[in-house]
């Protein structure tokens, strides 16, 4: 059975590279371009792991996956935090938030189906 990846992200093209990459890898792939449209989709398709964009217009990353985290039904969703911030700190902060990895961008494709497959692996404390 595959493994669902939910990708929220609003910008077009690094939506498309990330699904490119995990469908050829394998993973079935959902897309969602802003937080909103992300909560509405997790909920529905339960995914494996979630790929969520800090910065997004509308709703963002940090409110859509408190909504989640909040949720009895969705709270034990695995959600990875994608984001430009890159400072010191920066990880620890969104770790403390309820996500369960972080990821910085610009993201090395090539490692991308690696982490992945270590997210899904690793079951969570």
């Amino acid at each position: 059975m595959q493994n669902k990846i939910l990708i929220v992200e609003d910008n077009e093209n690094n939506r498309c590279l990330f699904r490119d990459i995990l469908t050829f890898h394998g993973y079935e792939v959902a897309v969602a371009s802003d937080g909103q449209e992300g909560v509405t989709l997790a909920r529905k398709l339960m995914p494996d792991l979630i790929l969520m964009d800090i910065q997004m217009p509308g709703m963002d990353g940090m409110t859509a996956s408190a909504i989640l985290k909040g949720d009895p039904a969705t709270s034990g969703l695995k959600i990875i935090a994608l984001t430009s911030f890159a400072m010191q700190g920066d990880r620890e902060k969104f770790l403390a938030a309820g996500f369960y990895g972080y990821l910085s961008k610009p993201i090395r494709t090539r490692e991308l189906p690696g982490l992945v497959k270590q997210w899904l692996e690793v079951e969570p404390v």
